[in-house]
């Protein structure tokens, strides 16, 4: 029999989280309301609007905050949570504020209303990733409101830039305000934590690594001339031949550590075998828990941008390409060697963002209590690492000693496609998923 006491406080605790819930809920649209949406190559809505009024959040919950800005209206938020125990590790909770672009005539609501409509919330952010921040600020308010602090300090950054280079976000709070983020060694962000339905399991992938980052610029060279006389160097014809044996070559199966934990992970929880030898055949077969290794065995350099030339009848002298190339952890040097060979010797390349491959440890007491807080809330999960094929700002943490886990968590029906919602029209988050990512991060910070 349960004393009084005690379903008094199981009765309080009840209703903290349901409202800590509503309150997810709440601030998610607030802040897809605010257009931060980031095209790349400076040309951005501010993210100042943002950021103050996470500020505010923050300042209402008794916790002073900073904003910094690296160019004029690309601002960040930074606070610091005292902990109970000074002498204890501090720990990071980052995210983004700035947003990719989205088209309102392919959408079914306005992409920046916030607004609730099927039980979920709808807007540019809902996944990637004011619905994450809406979790943690929810989740710090509640807990401060009824005054549990986490043993460590607890730092929080909610950042400008991520979708671009991080250039104006977590690589200039890095560089300009690192002291912020003294004694952390551990954090968690987006991209993990979320269930995938997969032949009767719910499986939850949670980041421990994402593949490294080459972005470069490809450049041809040749004789400019008129167009009617013939062009032995023509620059448009050597950038497209290596444009497209890029685009051709069958990258090879690489598989990192964190990939083959992985595959182990879920072959366990599926109660299945996953053969090795036949990794892309595997992904398809196995749908949903497929996706998450199909974009990570192996490394990738898309083409996505050509330029060349001003006129039909001039043959320019030089042609340039764009490629997004994405490289696993320990593979950088032959990934460069493979792109230089495909490349040729007449065409250069020069990195427009380089950064490396980083890395969490799966086996370790943080990956421990983050699986041990998803099972709290969903007896029935099946957490598994995983390393992500894009990536975070994850990146220039790990510059600072900093590993980060992606864990997002979120409960999602088996008709919600999570990776379709990422950069995806109709982009949208569950009302459920968010009040059950407040109890999972409420969980994880109590062992922080």
């Amino acid at each position: 029999m349960t004393e009084p006491g005690a379903r008094e406080t199981a009765g309080r605790e009840a209703a903290g989280a349901e409202a800590a819930g509503r309150e997810a809920a709440a601030i998610c649209a607030d802040l897809i309301r605010f257009d931060t949406v980031n095209r790349g190559e400076g040309v951005a809505r501010p993210e100042r609007p943002a950021a103050e009024h996470v500020a505010a959040l923050l300042d209402e919950a008794g916790v002073p905050s900073t904003i910094v800005e690296a160019a004029p209206g690309r601002a960040s938020v930074l606070a610091r949570v005292p902990g109970s125990d000074p002498g204890h590790p501090a720990f990071l909770v980052h995210g983004h504020l700035d947003v990719v672009p989205a088209d309102p005539s392919e959408w079914s609501v306005p992409p920046f209303s916030g607004e609730v409509r099927d039980g979920c919330v709808w807007g540019r952010g809902a996944v990637d990733m004011k619905g994450t921040l809406a979790m943690t600020l929810a989740t710090v308010r509640w807990r401060l409101r009824e005054g549990r602090r986490t043993r460590g300090d607890l730092v929080l950054a909610f950042l400008a830039d991520e979708e671009c280079t991080g250039d104006l976000g977590s690589r200039y709070v890095v560089r300009e305000h690192r002291g912020f983020f003294e004694g952390c060694t551990e954090a968690i962000s987006e991209s993990g934590g979320f269930s995938v339905h997969a032949g009767g399991a719910r499986v939850y992938p949670i980041a421990t690594g994402e593949r490294g980052t080459a972005w470069m610029r490809l450049t041809a060279r040749g004789t400019a001339g008129h167009g009617s006389k013939p062009a032995p160097d023509n620059a448009v014809a050597e950038i497209a031949h290596a444009v497209s044996r890029l685009a051709s070559h069958e990258w090879p199966v690489r598989l990192t550590p964190g990939v083959r934990a992985l595959l182990d992970g879920l072959a366990d929880a599926l109660g299945t075998t996953i053969d090795h030898d036949r990794l892309d055949a595997e992904a398809r077969r196995l749908g949903g828990a497929g996706r998450l290794f199909a974009g990570t065995i192996r490394n990738s350099a898309n083409p996505t941008r050509l330029d060349a030339g001003y006129k039909i009848n001039v043959v320019p002298g030089v042609a340039t390409a764009q490629v997004d190339g994405r490289f696993l952890p320990g593979t950088r040097e032959e990934f460069l060697a493979t792109v230089d060979r495909l490349l040729g010797p007449r065409v250069t390349r020069e990195f427009l963002n380089h950064e490396e491959a980083p890395t969490a440890d799966p086996a370790g007491g943080t990956f421990t209590a983050l699986a041990a807080a998803l099972r709290a809330e969903d007896p029935a999960a099946r957490p598994v690492p995983y390393v992500m094929a894009g990536g975070t700002d994850a990146k220039s943490f790990h510059g600072l000693g900093i590993a980060s886990f992606g864990f997002a968590p979120l409960f999602l029906g088996p008709g919600l496609d999570y990776f379709g919602m990422f950069h995806g029209v109709d982009e949208r988050v569950p009302l459920e998923g968010l009040a059950f990512g407040t109890r999972v991060l409420d969980r994880f910070l109590d062992t922080r």
